[in-house]
């Protein structure tokens, strides 16, 4: 299985919604970074993403956007191949 790691917030619906669609596709463990606790880790987000939203995602260190470009992903039936 891939490794996931996912920039999170506590209240971000669309990081539950990541999470969730992830689980449902088999995926047992997602390392999840918390931005809210960390103003430094926020700022390694956008350094590492040029992105200011979460969640940001990264399978097996490609990053793959936030939550939108993950279902679109998964509509296009390549998701499952990214996760083997």
């Amino acid at each position: 299985m891939a490794n996931i790691t996912m920039y999170v917030t506590a209240t971000c619906p669309y990081c539950h919604n990541a999470e969730r669609l992830l689980l449902s596709k088999g995926v047992e463990s997602i390392h999840k970074i918390r931005v809210d606790l960390d103003p430094d880790l926020r700022m390694a987000l956008m350094e590492k993403s040029g992105r200011r939203t979460v969640p940001q995602i990264y399978i097996n260190d490609l990053h793959i956007g936030g939550f939108d470009d993950l279902r679109a992903l998964d509509l296009a039936g390549e998701l499952d191949q990214l996760l083997v």
